[in-house]
């Protein structure tokens, strides 16, 4: 069996799994690769995501570990099937693993639920906007790198389209509103386009006005993601180097709350949308 070079967020967390199915029956690496009649090595390194796991085995490995979940069974071989490369393949060696990481995430993903403090969402960003949020990136990009990232950012853009494509909530800050990156001109184009884009039937943009006070997680921006069931679920992080991604399942049960939470505080669809008008108008004057 060939190891890969470098498995892909996906297929790590195929493994991660897999980890998690053994080491709820008790089993070391030794005795499960007895209990699976192969060796240790093997059940290593399918858990680190280094070797391919096809799905037929994957059945086998969930049935010796006496997994009684067939919604997540299922939802593992069918990760297993999965062997194309995506788009974000291409970008490999210009961009931060994380990145790709990211739009992979992004495109299995069954819904979306993101929180923004300062910034717009990735996935609602025009190229206006966000070749101003990259020029503020220290140290400054190369004409090059640039090209590379913006390519990259609108690409991600396409899993709104693409055939069932995830429920996307989109909880924004007035703040995210508020901030004028590129200018007075770029910002009313993007709030413009934010306008457009939350008329989409997949898409729902719901504003937390200043007025509504503090909510959890406040410092930061969070993007939950929703796999075919909850125990793929992942939660995206923005950090200094790049995206942080977490997948532990108390964690998980954590962040849905918080969400859930922030939510509340916030402005329903319609109101959202003549809360961004109101905005969009002081700009354009």
């Amino acid at each position: 069996m060939a190891s890969r070079k470098s498995p892909t967020a996906r297929q790590r967390r195929l493994g991660t799994e897999l980890r998690k199915l053994r080491e709820r029956t008790g089993l070391s690496l030794t005795e499960a690769a007895a209990a699976l009649g192969t060796d240790r090595t093997t059940v290593s390194n399918s858990e680190a995501g280094r070797f391919g796991v096809s799905a037929a085995r994957v059945r086998t490995w969930a049935g010796h570990y006496g997994c009684p979940d067939a919604a997540y069974v299922d939802a593992l071989a069918g990760m297993a099937e999965e062997r194309t490369n995506g788009w974000w393949e291409d970008y490999r060696g210009d961009l931060v693993s994380g990145a790709l990481d990211l739009a992979e995430l992004e495109h299995h993903a069954v819904a979306i639920r993101s929180v923004q403090i300062m910034y717009m969402p990735g996935l609602l960003q025009n190229e206006e906007y966000a070749r101003a949020v990259f020029a503020e990136v220290v140290p400054p990009l190369s004409p090059e790198r640039l090209r590379r990232q913006l390519s990259h950012r609108l690409r991600r853009r396409d899993v709104l389209d693409r055939e069932g494509a995830p429920a996307c909530v989109f909880l924004l800050h007035e703040a995210v509103l508020r901030m004028t990156y590129g200018g007075a001109d770029v910002a009313y184009s993007q709030l413009r386009y934010l306008l457009q884009e939350s008329e989409r039937d997949n898409v729902a943009v719901r504003v937390i006005p200043f007025a509504a006070g503090g909510f959890p997680e406040v410092g930061s921006s969070t993007q939950y993601v929703c796999g075919p069931v909850p125990q793929l679920d992942t939660v995206q992080t923005d950090t200094a180097t790049g995206p942080a991604f977490i997948d532990a399942e108390t964690r998980l049960v954590n962040y849905r709350a918080v969400l859930d939470r922030v939510e509340s505080r916030s402005l329903d669809p319609k109101s959202s949308r003549d809360f961004i008008r109101g905005i969009a108008e002081t700009m354009k004057a």
